[in-house]
């Protein structure tokens, strides 16, 4: 009579467990470990070209090309992911809600069983990246009716959601369905969803740059549930995180074929509902760790979750990795943390090139059960130092008195990693991200879905008549299908660049901006990797709450031309999305963009005792109200006139307010 008494119990448990998942009012809370300056506490996606400091490199596997998994009939949704764990603490990756659709950047995340955005009528939701869904201009919009199935308002109308993180923020709202585009380079059609429509936010929430989250976890509300519920996708999703440096990634819904050498960890999926693996050891520079396996297994087990940004290890785990780190790491100068509150663990006096981390810092091997090897390189452990050039802090931390191992992105970074629920198991492939979404990026023709972007495709200025800043006809009237993801800002052949006109569209008020020009295009010259003399303002102009800025670089010092190899990284790096600005700064779009040839003009620098720097140009034929801006040190604009010579220093950005705006510089 023990057996039925046993099974009772367990289908008690497993009982408990789906109603979990449901819509109803049980809730489990994220895994979420203490909160680190760096790291997204309590939760958690592009892929784009390396830069010069890149990560480890995988030459066996870049000429492989995934395709979808030749054992299934379903499309898959190829999806780029954005932002990195050293800027955000997280990935996102870009949907479209609606018709006509309206896009929202949602954070990634395996450890969240619900898709939310933050809706119109949200009175308690913070200033994010998009405009607030709003349902009223979606043609099939459907709020979900109270039902037996889900949590009700108090009127007994509608269905409502909430979710309470490990950090106590918190997110509430309306269940709602309507259609949900994956972009155009997607194979999968858009899909009608249901998904939170949120209508108060907390915390973490409340003050994330991102909109909001899509919820990759195991439960009814899940977008991958309910994309297999519907026949739709087969049960499998990849991720794929860029390295140190690079960030972005990418991520498909629906199966994939794996690679022959991509290695596998079963991953119960009645263990808990978070992704687990089934760790047993644990190796730092080939040696076995002395630990009892099943201190891997203990509470929610060994949980893989893209939400949070590093590893938090049980006490036992840490305190044994952390010796035997140390050991091998004596020679090194340890520093204190950026923030000493903290209490990080840092090492000075090594090189700014990651590619060259390996011959310093020793790898790490996680082993599973079935004695397959994930190999962890520098990259999977350590965080840059963000005071210290040259240093470098360990990315794994003690979880608390919480026996649960929980791996973060940092894990996991140029490694892809597919999660077959199908067959119940994790995989996991080291190769370069960056390069990943170029391989994933093959000729098929997706199915077009509508632009819900307010912004144009950044696209090439036809003429330098036609390039002022408020030629934007289409920034209201968004393009019917979405713009295509491929590049096109190449340049035909070899020429000699003397100037880049840039022209953005910022979804920040014209007033809330002005003051705060100059710190943007130091900003931008800072992050483009050009001197501050280099960037000139041309216009500053507005239409409603969008503000346009148009500027332009120039060649450093007595350097006569840009490179083509420059001019096409920073075209690319601002079309992409790659610079990322300070959250006062809003969302941005580059509307268009054009290289000039050097012009027949020669250069006067002024230097005066404060360091102010400016250039006068004496052109051919300018006339006398043309007037440019040069950034400069000291959070200042120098505006000369250029036919003239004359400068006029009178723009400090802190007394701003009380002189002439940069809106009534003219291009001439």
């Amino acid at each position: 009579m023990a057996w039925p008494l046993v099974n009772l119990t367990v289908n008690f448990f497993f009982l408990i467990f789906l109603l979990s998942q449901s819509c109803l009012s049980i809730s489990l809370p994220l895994l979420l470990p203490p909160p680190h300056p760096r790291a997204r506490p309590a939760m958690v996606l592009p892929l784009f070209p390396s830069p010069k400091n890149t990560s480890t490199t995988f030459p066996d596997s870049s000429h492989r090309l995934l395709r979808s998994d030749s054992n299934s009939s379903h499309p898959y949704a190829r999806m780029r992911l954005y932002d990195n764990l050293l800027s955000r603490g997280y990935y996102s990756t870009r949907l479209w809600i609606g018709t006509p659709p309206q896009r929202f950047a949602l954070i990634v995340d395996t450890g969240s069983t619900v898709t939310y955005v933050p809706c119109a009528m949200c009175e308690k939701c913070g200033t994010h990246q998009d405009p607030k869904f709003q349902p009223e201009l979606s043609s099939t919009y459907q709020p979900v009716k109270c039902n037996l199935d889900c949590n009700c308002d108090k009127d007994r109308d509608q269905c409502i959601y909430e979710r309470q993180y490990a950090e106590m923020s918190v997110t509430s709202g309306i269940l709602a369905e309507d259609v949900i585009s994956f972009g155009n380079l997607s194979e999968l059609s858009p899909q009608r969803i249901v998904f939170g429509c949120e209508t108060e936010e907390t915390g973490e929430l409340y003050r994330q740059h991102a909109d909001g989250i899509i919820g990759l976890g195991r439960g009814d509300l899940s977008i991958v549930d309910q994309l297999v519920e519907k026949g739709v996708i087969s049960d499998s999703f990849s991720l794929c995180y860029g390295g140190m440096d690079v960030g972005g990634g990418a991520m498909v819904l629906g199966g994939i074929s794996a690679p022959s050498d991509m290695i596998f960890s079963y991953s119960d999926p009645v263990r808990s509902p978070y992704y687990n693996i089934d760790l047993k050891e644990m190796h730092v520079a080939g040696k076995k760790l002395d630990l009892d396996p099943s201190v891997f297994d203990r509470k929610f087990g060994t949980v893989l979750d893209s939400g949070t940004t590093f590893a938090y290890f049980p006490e036992a785990v840490f305190e044994a990795f952390k010796d035997t780190i140390m050991k091998e790491l004596n020679s090194l100068k340890q520093i204190s943390g950026a923030v000493p509150s903290y209490n990080d663990t840092c090492f000075s006096g090594i090189s700014s090139d990651v590619s060259q981390l390996s011959k310093t810092f020793p790898t790490i091997e996680l082993v599973f059960e079935n004695q397959q090897k994930l190999l962890l390189t520098p990259e999977n452990y350590l965080f840059r130092h963000s005071k210290v050039q040259g240093a470098y802090c360990l990315g794994i931390f003690q979880n608390g008195m919480d026996p649960t191992t929980l791996l973060g992105g940092i894990i996991v970074r140029n490694t892809l990693v597919t999660y077959d629920r199908k067959d119940s198991k994790i995989g996991f492939w080291k190769t370069n991200c960056s390069q990943l979404w170029e391989r994933l990026h093959v000729t098929s023709a997706p199915s077009p879905s509508p632009s819900p972007s307010p912004f144009p495709s950044p696209s090439p200025s036809p003429s330098p008549s036609s390039s002022s800043g408020k030629e934007n006809s289409t920034f209201e009237m968004p393009p019917i299908s979405a713009p295509e993801e491929s590049p096109i800002y190449a340049l035909i052949g070899e020429i000699e660049i003397g100037e880049i006109s840039l022209d953005l569209a910022l979804n920040v008020n014209h007033s809330y901006l002005k003051p705060r020009l100059v710190m943007l295009l130091e900003f931008m010259a800072k992050e483009l990797g050009v001197n501050g003399s280099q960037v000139h303002l041309l216009n500053f102009t507005s239409e409603g709450n969008i503000s346009f800025i148009k500027w332009s670089i120039v060649p450093s010092g007595s350097a006569t031309y840009i490179s083509n190899t420059t001019a096409i990284n920073i075209i690319s790096r601002l079309a992409e999305h790659r610079v990322m600005l300070p959250d006062d700064f809003g969302n941005y779009q580059l509307v268009q963009w054009e290289v000039k040839p050097p012009s027949k003009q020669s250069f006067t620098k002024l230097i005066d005792d404060n360091g102010w720097i400016s250039e006068c140009r004496h052109s051919i034929g300018c006339r006398s109200s043309n007037m440019v801006a040069a950034a400069v040190s000291g959070g200042s604009f120098g505006y000369y006139d250029v036919h003239n010579c004359r400068i006029n220093r009178f723009w400090n950005m802190a007394m701003e307010s009380q002189t002439t705006g940069a809106d009534s510089i003219s291009t001439g």
